[in-house]
């Protein structure tokens, strides 16, 4: 198979999706398929990886570090070099003509859902959606333009399941994964007070305010405290005037992996508690760390946290501060030792064997193009080098 990823909103600091995409890559290029990567950038170059090709397109800054393309035809005359098989959508506005184009040219196509739009729209305004009928429209589009669409919890799967299934799209539930190798439990060192830890972009749609305000909660109740949060983002500012006078430290973003899970790991609980997550690789992080976590009530990242592994509550900072005081009154080595199962059972293998499983029945032949291919790089013997690339203006 010849698997090309298309992203956008993928910036420096990005999280969770630029995780997915390269562990996801990698796993690709392990089961002996080519795989290419399209991204937005400041410029166009190609660089050839051991893992496949990465084209980065020109694409212009949209706010909070992220980039768009807004040429979708660049991103085709790129397939119609490199010849894809099928194509996995990460992103369901912008990229979407790619789809059509895959209809067209007989290319398979997935839709991989990161966010469930009407919720997002919501947490991200701080209103409840008036868009119901537009996202619902949207849905029906996307379902008829896609051959298959993964979905990554059951929360997600709530937002297409029912027009898909009147479109016969098959919609397909696939977790992602965590890499337990890297982010493992660590030597912890005795300190007093209560140790808590928040990683995740600091954007109202991934809920840090509710974040801080569970750590002000324990505060005021005169319970002694630290929340350090890792990451970046728009709403900073607002989220160090809700801290006031609280012991909330911003540390900014950590591009160490390793350097993270030590970080986590040092917790003694890990709030991840925005209620419209979709999946939540923070969650899989501070677990697979032994780092237990409390979360809201709904929402994929619920999904994820078992009763012996963390914590649920309303999406309350009362609420969500009477579960992290319930967790860190449970004894230490049981608490992180369930939190460290289970997070393994979320190895990224598994998550790779499912998307190929998705692929598999959708991609089509490569057909024969006279247009010259952008080279992809066999896993074993590429050297990662980079280059301009040449797309129509």
């Amino acid at each position: 198979m010849r698997i090309a990823q298309l992203a956008n909103f993928v910036g420096p600091a990005s999280g969770g999706m630029r995780t997915a995409l390269r562990a996801l890559g990698e796993g690709y290029a392990g089961a002996g398929c080519a795989r290419l990567l399209v991204v937005p950038g400041p410029e166009d170059v190609r660089t050839s990886t051991p893992y496949g090709d990465v084209v980065q397109l020109r694409a212009p800054r949209v706010g909070g570090g992220y980039r768009l393309i807004v040429e979708p035809w660049r991103v085709t005359e790129v397939l119609e070099q490199w010849q894809p098989t099928s194509v996995e959508l990460s992103d369901k506005l912008s990229l979407l003509p790619v789809a059509r184009w895959a209809r067209r040219n007989g290319v398979g196509s997935v839709l991989l859902s990161h966010e469930r739009l009407g919720d997002m729209l919501a947490l991200r305004t701080g209103l409840d959606t008036t868009s119901k009928v537009s996202i619902g429209l949207l849905n029906r589009l996307l379902v008829r333009s896609v051959d298959a669409v993964v979905v990554t919890s059951d929360y997600a799967r709530e937002e297409f399941q029912q027009v898909a299934d009147a479109a016969g799209c098959p919609v397909v539930r696939v977790p992602l994964g965590v890499d337990l190798a890297t982010f493992r439990p660590h030597p912890r060192e005795p300190v007093a007070g209560l140790r808590l830890v928040h990683a995740g972009r600091l954007s109202r749609e991934k809920s840090p305010h509710l974040a801080v305000a569970t750590a002000v909660e324990l505060h005021r109740r005169g319970v002694p405290l630290r929340l350090d949060v890792f990451g970046v983002g728009p709403h900073l500012d607002e989220l160090v005037d809700l801290a006031g006078d609280a012991p909330v430290r911003f540390r900014g973003y950590v591009d160490s992996r390793a350097l993270l899970s030590r970080a986590l790991a040092r917790a003694d609980v890990a709030l991840s508690v925005c209620p419209g997550e979709t999946f939540g690789l923070a969650v899989l992080e501070a677990l697979a760390s032994g780092t237990p976590v409390v979360t809201a009530d709904r929402g994929g990242a619920r999904e994820l946290v078992d009763a012996g592994s963390g914590a649920w509550a309303e999406p309350r900072a009362e609420a969500l501060a009477d579960a992290v005081l319930e967790v860190a009154g449970r004894p230490v080595a049981a608490r992180r030792a369930a939190a460290r199962r289970r997070a393994e059972r979320y190895p990224w293998s598994t998550t790779v064997a499912s998307m190929l499983d998705v692929h598999s029945p959708v991609a089509r032949p490569a057909r024969r193009s006279r247009a010259r291919r952008v080279t992809s790089s066999s896993p074993a013997a590429a050297a990662t080098t980079s280059e301009p690339i040449t797309i129509a203006r």
